[in-house]
């Protein structure tokens, strides 16, 4: 089992988003559990406040330190109470490492996480340098807060924990596990205005449809991510179905 505990404003948010489709079925059959701590619940005026104006100047409001600080170390207190010793401690920021499938793996083998969505202009310093153990970014654009960002990196955790799919063939298979982009995919009906399933697939020849989906996976990620072949060091094979599918014109024609 893995333990998630999220850092947020708006913990409803979190929560009713992590009731449907795969983080639902796996949360009610607990292969994984979720907790969520809200700072004004920590903070220690009559208004509850957890913002102040940036020292400084400028637009927008800061997160306060002390109310995260305290959230922050309830749900430690509450992962060592369930008997997870340490939690990696996961700030969502624009600014952070760009989330990578890889990341995802090795976030999905820790027993404990704790995820402080922020908002506003962003979160004190002092406490990022002192709290946070890894910071983490979705794209290069920014959103209105963290909870959003939270809930795709626990999508794509959970997607990874063992008997959470239910064909465990499916996570092997999808993009960016191996370094490339998934292969097309097609369902019934086999003619769709005008559009045809390629001959392969109906072929029932298991060896060419593998075959043909690597050449596409491969082809597509030329096409689309040409930076994630750059990182990889292709085999005798890869580089020779690449080659095909750059000769067939892309592919897709010629294997209609």
């Amino acid at each position: 089992m893995v333990r998630i505990e999220v850092v947020t404003l708006f913990p409803e948010m979190v929560q009713g988003a992590a009731a449907y489709g795969v983080m639902g079925r796996a949360l009610e059959r607990g292969i994984w559990t979720l907790g969520c701590r809200n700072p004004r619940d920590f903070a220690t005026d009559s208004y509850r406040t957890v913002d102040d104006r940036p020292f400084g100047g400028g637009p927008g409001m800061v997160m306060r330190a002390e109310p995260l600080t305290k959230a922050l170390d309830a749900a430690r207190r509450d992962m060592q109470a369930a008997g997870v010793e340490r939690s990696p401690v996961v700030y969502l920021s624009p600014q952070g490492e760009p989330l990578r499938h890889a990341r995802v793996a090795k976030l999905a083998a820790e027993p404990g996480l704790i995820l402080l969505a922020g908002r506003y202009e962003g979160v004190d310093e002092r406490l990022l340098e002192k709290e946070i153990d890894l910071e983490v970014s979705i794209g290069d654009f920014v959103v209105s807060g963290g909870e959003l960002p939270a809930l795709l990196l626990i999508d794509a955790i959970v997607r990874q924990l063992p008997g959470v799919l239910n064909d465990a063939q499916s996570n092997v298979e999808e993009s960016f596990v191996d370094g490339l982009l998934d292969c097309p995919h097609y369902t019934r009906p086999e003619q769709l205005e005008g559009g045809v399933v390629p001959a392969v697939l109906l072929s029932g020849n298991h060896a060419e449809i593998a075959r043909w989906r690597r050449k596409q996976s491969l082809g597509r990620t030329w096409l689309r991510r040409p930076d994630l072949l750059a990182e990889k060091s292709l085999s005798a094979e890869d580089t020779k179905l690449l080659e095909e599918f750059k000769r067939e014109g892309g592919g897709r024609a010629a294997d209609k």
